[in-house]
């Protein structure tokens, strides 16, 4: 077994830092990786005119929705990519990976020439950029989710592992930011033709700054102890082996769906749904979402932190009943909003209920792997679930609405919600799985089973 100053394990001081350490340095980086992906979704009211022309908004908003999904399909390819990389050679090498392809697609959005100068070319670049994206993202998730349940002391993995989505709520809020602060120093007209292209500039110097940090991180002791085995290296994160856990990974493309359809639904298409059926103001529908979203990422953490005490299904279950009954109401309520103060409490109202996922589905989806396919257990299932659901709720939402539909895309993100329902019902709980052999060790219950593959019961 490694040392302490070899991976992230033990309950020293030192270790204790190094715990620390890796939180943040997961956590930034996961800031950055998300603050590039969803800066998009929140400028696209600015730029789709620049690369779609036409006269009818809701058509352009469609064409980058478009984009934006497409960039999904490229994220089981990241996951099983990266994935396998991340269990091969070990999650410190994926995360470092991911960020400079994230900075890279960053840069060429940046500088996409519009319809005016080149015709659809500038589309073309942005579509490789979200290629490239969606294939950073895809490896992203599953080498931040895995890195910081397995860096998180034993009996506090939900709280470590919730800082996946503080980081990645936290990555949004600051691509907000900068959409407000642009919106009261520029006119229209500026964001229109150049300004949109600033988060992108700076999305890519951050990322340097991540890049730097997540160099500096340690790996696991959990990766650790698997490579000291001595097995032979390409035997771990290969497909073959998730194939020998294939009913974990249909349970994580099951638990994902209703959350991932609830999660875009209240954050990157909130506001083009305040701005186009509530006809509320852009700079007003911004500040709802920005608003609603802060007190959302305070709020992962202390859920997290429940799931540590009382296990995560009680909190998987009540977001699903959550999201089935109330999708319907709220999104009702909110389409006829006259004012911030009722836009953002209804939008709170949502949040609070998706919070039940998002604060654990991490360290549930790590929970279920063993080591040798932890990675590529997270990734993959749970990219192509994204793909076909997550990615295309926006564009599904405004297929509905250019339709004359609207209020059926409320009904289709309740059955989504229902499907994940059966899963969470169904499913053993996996607050005490052990994720190392050091953690076994520690554990009271001689039972050797869930050192060997995360969750028996899933079998």
């Amino acid at each position: 077994m490694s040392s302490s100053s070899a991976a992230v394990s033990g309950s020293s001081p030192q270790a204790r830092a190094q715990r620390r350490f890796a939180l943040v340095g997961g956590s930034l980086g996961n800031l950055v990786e998300w603050y590039d992906w969803f800066v998009y979704a929140s400028f696209a009211i600015y730029f789709a005119d620049s690369f779609f022309p036409g006269d009818n908004p809701t058509t352009q908003l469609m064409n980058t929705a478009g984009i934006f999904a497409v960039g999904f399909l490229m994220r089981p390819v990241g996951g099983w990519v990266l994935g396998r990389a991340a269990d091969r050679h070990g999650r410190k090498s994926a995360l470092t990976l991911t960020v400079a392809m994230m900075t890279l697609a960053a840069l060429l959005i940046a500088v996409a020439p519009g319809y005016g100068e080149a015709g659809y070319l500038g589309a073309v670049v942005l579509l490789l950029a979200r290629l490239l994206q969606g294939l950073s993202i895809g490896g992203e998730y599953a080498a931040s989710a895995t890195y910081l349940t397995e860096a998180s002391a034993p009996g506090r993995r939900g709280l470590g592992s919730s800082f996946q989505y503080v980081s990645m709520t936290c990555g949004q809020l600051l691509g907000l930011g900068v959409l407000i602060t642009l919106q009261h120093t520029l006119s229209t007209a500026q964001l229109e033709s150049w300004g949109w292209r600033i988060p992108f500039v700076l999305g890519a110097l951050f990322a340097v700054v991540v890049f730097w940090l997540r160099r500096r991180l340690q790996e696991t002791d959990a990766f650790t102890e698997e490579s000291d085995t001595g097995r032979d290296a390409t035997a771990r994160g290969t497909l073959a082996s998730l194939w020998q856990h294939r009913r974990q990974a249909g349970l994580v493309m099951a638990l994902t769906l209703g959350g991932t359809v609830a999660y875009y639904t209240y954050t990157t298409y909130l506001t083009k749904y305040l701005i186009g059926s509530a006809g509320m103001a852009k700079n007003t529908a911004t500040l709802v979402s920005f608003t609603a979203l802060a007190v959302f990422a305070v709020l992962q953490p202390f859920a997290g932190m429940l799931s540590d005490r009382i296990g995560r299904r009680p909190l998987l279950i009540t977001f699903a009943v959550g999201c089935t009954v109330g999708t319907y109401p709220i999104m009702t309520a909110l389409g006829s909003v006259s004012s911030f103060w009722e836009a953002l409490g209804l939008s709170l109202l949502a949040l609070v209920v998706v919070t039940g996922y998002t604060s654990i589905n991490a360290a549930v989806k790590a929970e279920l792997f063993p080591t040798r396919v932890r990675a590529l257990g997270v990734a993959l299932p749970y990219a192509i679930a994204n793909a076909l659901f997550g990615g295309t709720a926006e564009y599904v939402a405004l297929w509905f609405k250019d339709g004359g539909h609207e209020k059926m895309f409320f009904w289709y993100v309740s059955g989504c919600a229902l499907v994940s329902l059966i899963a969470y019902v169904l499913m053993p709980d996996t607050r005490s799985a052990a994720l190392s052999r050091a953690e076994a060790d520690a554990d009271q219950d001689p039972a050797p089973a869930p050192v060997a593959t995360g969750v028996e019961g899933v079998r």
